[in-house]
């Protein structure tokens, strides 16, 4: 029986993202949000679906599991990352992604190394540290650049973030078909129509697609599932910073008044804050991988919700 009140599906959860973005049949909204996000290179005709875990050269190496892997008809590579969880090492975690098709390009024989443009886009539910609190500074893109000239070095690698929490345009300040695209994928489970600004061909697809009552009783399922993990990891995460900050504040200020009034009561209080709020992130984040886990769920998918690395992973299986 479905449980789920909203109208349409949310693209923060792994089955709503996939069934927007990650099929065949719907292709033509991953090519049309592609060609708002990166114009420079050209207009986006066609793309092909890749193989989205890859596999290091070695058996000890690393593999990667995208969110989409695609190609468009120039060969040009495209991984899209749906990432709901801030995680310590997401930038690092980025270029390793954009390792995999780098490498694939290599040729065997006389080859010149040329190579086809990478692009990496992490559609980003949290907000970086730096420039955290620049609310117009949402939309990243970065290539290698010469840091004396402060130009582009080279151009065929392009990491673009977007930091959703940012984005907070109403519908009636929307221009650009970019600014639509950031709306629907922000405010998409809380719409009960279809917006008047909406109204190009490709968005008839993207409604009709997301519209949870055309869902066969399987696909239901399956989202009801991708969303209770989804609620389940931002329930625990709001717990842990409100619950990290109250002990943090309490430990801080017992620390303080241990070390002296006037010295304690700054820096024992900022320490403990600090220190509270992590350890309450972090178990957490624990708790959420535990019954991820024990729902037999992949260690890739774990990482994507919770930010944990993989080592920390393995350390809770031998709890």
């Amino acid at each position: 029986m479905r449980t789920t009140t909203e109208r349409y599906i949310n693209p923060f959860t792994d089955f709503g993202f996939k069934k927007l973005f990650g099929t065949e049949v719907n292709k033509d909204l991953l090519i049309d949000f592609l060609n708002q996000i990166v114009k420079e290179q050209g207009r986006i005709t066609n793309i092909h679906y890749l193989q989205n875990e890859q596999l290091g050269f070695g058996e000890p190496d690393r593999r990667a599991i995208f969110d989409i892997y695609c190609e468009n008809e120039k060969g040009e590579k495209f991984i899209v990352e749906m990432q709901k969880a801030k995680q310590e090492y997401f930038k690092e975690r980025s270029v390793f992604y954009a390792t995999f098709p780098i490498q694939q390009q290599g040729r065997q024989g006389n080859w010149d190394f040329s190579l086809k443009a990478v692009y990496l886009i992490g559609i980003l539910d949290f907000v970086f540290e730096d420039d955290k609190d620049d609310k117009s500074y949402f939309h990243r893109e970065i290539k290698l650049m010469d840091t004396k000239k402060h130009n582009v070095f080279y151009d065929k690698l392009t990491f673009i973030y977007l930091e959703m929490p940012k984005f907070n345009k109403t519908e009636e300040e929307l221009v650009t078909r970019f600014d639509k695209w950031l709306y629907v994928l922000k405010n998409l489970p809380q719409l009960e129509r279809r917006p008047l600004k909406l109204q190009e061909k490709v968005f008839d697809n993207l409604f009709r697609t997301a519209e949870i009552a055309k869902f066969t009783p399987s696909e239901i399922y399956q989202y009801e599932d991708s969303v209770k993990v989804y609620r389940d990891l931002w329930n625990t995460l709001s717990y842990a910073i409100k619950d990290g900050r109250t002990r943090g504040r309490a430990e801080g200020h017992a620390q303080g008044h241990a070390q002296g009034v006037a010295e304690g009561r700054a820096e024992g209080h900022a320490q403990g804050i600090a220190e509270g709020h992590a350890r309450g992130v972090i178990q957490e984040r624990e708790d959420i991988a535990l019954h991820m886990l024990n729902d037999l769920e992949p260690v890739e998918k774990i990482m994507r919700y919770t930010g944990l690395t993989e080592e920390q992973i393995q350390a809770l299986r031998q709890k």
